[in-house]
C-alpha cells in the first residue's frame, strides 16, 4: 500500500508505503502527525462511508429473479481507479478529519495505490442482512470463487429496504472482498489519549447534557449532526479516542484474538504499566497495581498509565490478525526502559499479523528496535545473548519487516517539474539486517551532547 501526499500541512510532497511496521521519526513540526492522522482518516472513511458503486442492473436482477451473480474479475481490474475516486472524495473530508479550515486543505492531494496485478481476494465471505423479525437476503463468495452470489431470503414484496441502501450493502461487500487483504482495519491511540482517559466521567457528563438539550430541542433535530456541531473543534483520531473511551464498559465484554491465543503478551504489557485496567458493571474505570489490593481511578493513577489506557483495552478486547495499530508518540510519559519494552511488544504484535504504525521522538525505541533486529540471526553467539539477556524469539523481527522514514527537508523533484527543490518531505531511511536501523534525526543531538560533554570534560587536559 503506497501513500502519496501534496500540500498537506508543512509537507510539500512526500511518499511513504506501508511496512508491518512503520516508523516516522523527525523534529517537532516536520510533518509526522499530519501524516498520521491523514493515514487514519482515510482508513476510517474507507472502512466507515466508502462503498464501491453497483449498477442499477444488478439490484433489478435481485428483486426480479431473487437472486442475483456479480463477477468479482472487472472490479479487480478496475481496482486503481476505484482507489482514486475513494482518495479524491476523501480528500474533501480533510478539513473535518483535521477539525480544521478549508483553506488550509485547498491543494492537499492525497493518493493510496495499489498494483491491480497484485490484488488477492478474500477467501471466503458470508453476510446475512436482516431486520429484527427476519433475515432479508444473503451475501456469499465461496473459497475459489469470482463471483458475489446476493440471494433473497423472502418473498420480493417483504423487501422493505431502499434500493441505495441495497446498492451500499453490496458495494461494502465487494469493497471488502476486494480490498481487506490490501486496506488494514485501523485502530489509533493519539498523542492526546491522556486526557481522554483522565477526564472519562467528564465527556460522559457532557454527553448526557447535550443528549438533553436535544430532546428538548425541535424533534426534527438529527442528534448525530447536533453532536458534530457541538464538537467539531476535535481532530478525528482524537474524537474516536474519545469515545472508545467512553465505550470501555461495552468493549470490556468483548475478548480479541490476543486475550484468546497469546494471553502471555498481555502479560508483557501488564508488566509495562505494573498492573490491570478494569472496568466495572457500573462503568467505573480502575487500575490495580501488581501485588496491591486497591482499585486506582484514572487521576490517581500515572500518567504512563494514563497513556497506555487505549492500547490495553485495545489489546485485551478489539484486536484482530490485519489490523494496523498507530500510535503517536508510544514514548509518551514512559521511563526509558519502559519504552524498550514498548518496542518489543511492536515487535511482537507485527510477528503476529497486527501492522503497527507509530511516529515518535525515542531514541530509545529505535536501538531496541535495532537490538531486535541484530539478535534475529542464527548464530550461536547472539542466541548466548538473546538467552542472557532475556528475549524471547517471538520478539525478534526481521529488518524487512520495517520501514522507518524520517520527516526532514531533503532534495525533491517536485512532480511536474524538472529540477530538485529543497522541500519539507519524508526520507525512507536505510534499514541493515545486521546493524539495524540508521536514524540521524537522533545520532546528531545525541553525537553533539557527547561532543560538548568530553569537551568539558577533557577540553583543558
Amino acid at each position: 500500500m503506497n501513500i502519496q501526499i501534496r500540500n498537506l500541512g508543512v509537507l510539500k510532497q512526500a511518499e511513504f508505503s506501508l511496512g508491518d511496521m512503520t516508523i516516522i521519526c523527525g523534529e517537532n513540526n516536520t510533518g509526522k502527525t499530519y501524516t498520521t492522522y491523514a493515514l487514519f482518516g482515510f482508513l476510517s472513511f474507507w472502512q466507515e462511508t466508502f462503498y464501491i458503486p453497483v449498477e442499477d442492473k444488478y439490484i433489478n436482477q435481485l428483486l426480479a429473479d431473487g437472486v442475483v451473480h456479480i463477477g468479482l474479475s472487472e472490479y479487480v481490474q478496475d481496482a486503481e481507479r476505484i482507489l482514486s475516486e475513494a482518495c479524491k472524495t476523501y480528500a474533501e473530508q480533510l478539513p473535518k478529519v483535521f477539525a480544521a479550515s478549508t483553506d488550509l486543505f485547498k491543494t492537499t492531494d492525497f493518493q493510496v495505490a495499489l498494483n491491480s496485478e497484485d490484488v488477492r481476494l478474500r477467501d471466503k465471505y458470508e453476510q446475512r442482512i436482516g431486520s429484527a423479525k427476519a433475515e432479508l437476503f444473503s451475501i456469499t463468495k465461496d473459497e475459489g470463487s469470482k463471483e458475489l452470489i446476493v440471494t433473497l431470503l423472502v418473498e420480493k414484496d417483504q423487501i422493505i429496504i431502499p434500493k441505495n441502501i441495497i446498492m451500499g450493502i453490496i458495494g461494502s461487500a465487494l469493497k471488502d472482498i476486494i480490498f481487506s487483504n490490501h486496506i488494514p482495519n485501523p485502530f489509533i491511540a493519539s498523542a492526546e489519549r491522556t486526557g481522554a482517559a483522565i477526564f472519562r466521567k467528564e465527556l460522559n457528563f457532557n454527553r448526557n447534557r447535550i443528549l438533553k438539550k436535544i430532546a428538548h430541542e425541535d424533534k426534527n433535530i438529527n442528534p448525530r449532526d447536533f453532536l458534530l456541531k457541538e464538537y467539531q473543534d476535535y481532530a478525528l483520531p482524537v474524537e474516536k479516542n474519545v469515545e472508545f473511551t467512553r465505550q470501555l464498559e461495552t468493549i470490556s465484554k468483548e475478548s480479541s484474538f490476543i486475550d484468546e491465543k497469546h494471553p502471555d503478551v498481555l502479560s508483557d504489557f501488564a508488566d509495562i504499566i505494573g498492573g490491570t485496567y478494569t472496568v466495572t458493571k457500573d462503568d467505573e474505570l480502575y487500575y490495580v497495581p501488581k501485588g496491591k489490593h486497591i482499585n486506582l481511578t484514572m487521576s490517581e493513577s500515572s500518567s504512563a498509565v494514563r497513556s497506555l489506557l487505549d492500547i490495553g483495552f485495545y489489546l485485551r478486547h478489539v484486536a484482530q490478525p490485519g489490523d494496523l495499530l498507530m500510535v503517536d508518540e508510544p514514548e509518551l510519559n514512559l521511563h526509558p526502559e519502559n519504552q524498550r519494552r514498548m518496542a518489543r511488544l511492536f515487535a511482537r504484535l507485527v510477528n503476529l499479523g497486527i501492522k503497527v504504525f507509530t511516529t515518535t521522538h525515542s531514541d530509545y525505541i529505535i536501538k531496541e528496535l535495532n537490538t531486535l533486529i541484530m539478535l534475529n540471526h542464527d548464530n550461536p553467539h547472539l542466541k548466548r545473548i538473546a538467552e542472557k539477556e532475556e528475549y524471547k524469539p517471538e520478539e525478534l523481527i526481521s529488518s524487512d519487516k520495517i520501514k522507518v522514514y524520517i520527516a526532514e527537508k531533503a532534495l525533491v523533484k517536485l512532480e511536474g517539474g524538472s529540477r530538485r527543490t529543497n522541500i519539507q518531505t519524508l526520507t525512507l531511511a536505510d534499514i541493515d539486517p545486521e546493524l539495524g536501523i540508521e536514524a540521524r534525526t537522533f545520532d546528531t543531538p545525541i553525537e553533539t551532547m557527547n561532543r560538548i560533554q568530553e569537551e568539558i570534560v577533557w577540553g583543558e587536559k
